[in-house]
């Protein structure tokens, strides 16, 4: 009995096919005898229910397929990488429309984006032209993603993330 041969008293078990059909209730006995007369093994899928209930099944193929699937779903789960693209209060006006179009290009392809605002020496000072270029960058990615509140001074940073629209 696979996985795990506890010291479960089994007499009677559910038995699954390895077609998937309904074998009934029968004793373990019986069970063991169909899977090596199969040659396969014996395989506990449930031991909560009442009888429990076992499948004739090749067992080896059943943890490959098992990494497999959790394989799929760490690489589904990895797409979801975020960017991050940094300004300057005195950015130049080309500079600017170029990391304007980067941006654009990120949410395009359901990237994340965090934009950042790094304030240098004396530009704390003017806290109030870092927050209109905020909105100003604000403005120009509205109809390409979502932010996800208001800008928010952080140190001398001051930041926002964007999720892309579907």
């Amino acid at each position: 009995m696979k996985p795990n041969d506890r010291s479960i008293q089994l007499d009677q078990v559910r038995l699954i096919g390895s077609d998937g059909s309904q074998l009934g209730v029968v004793p373990y006995a019986r069970a063991k005898e169909l899977a090596v007369e199969a040659g396969e093994d014996l395989v506990l899928v449930s031991d909560t229910s009442n009888p429990p209930v076992v499948r004739i099944m090749n067992f080896g193929k059943l943890c490959y397929e098992q990494k497999k699937n959790l394989k799929a779903q760490r690489k589904n789960t990895a797409a979801q990488k975020s960017k991050e693209i940094k300004f300057h209060i005195n950015i130049d006006q080309h500079d600017y429309e170029t990391k304007i179009n980067k941006a654009i290009d990120f949410l395009d392809k359901k990237f994340r984006l965090k934009i950042t605002l790094a304030m240098r020496g004396r530009e704390m000072a003017h806290q109030d032209m870092a927050f209109d270029l905020m909105d100003k960058v604000m403005e120009a990615l509205a109809q390409y993603g979502e932010a996800n509140g208001k800008p928010k001074l952080l140190g001398r940073n001051i930041s926002v993330d964007f999720a892309p629209k579907n």
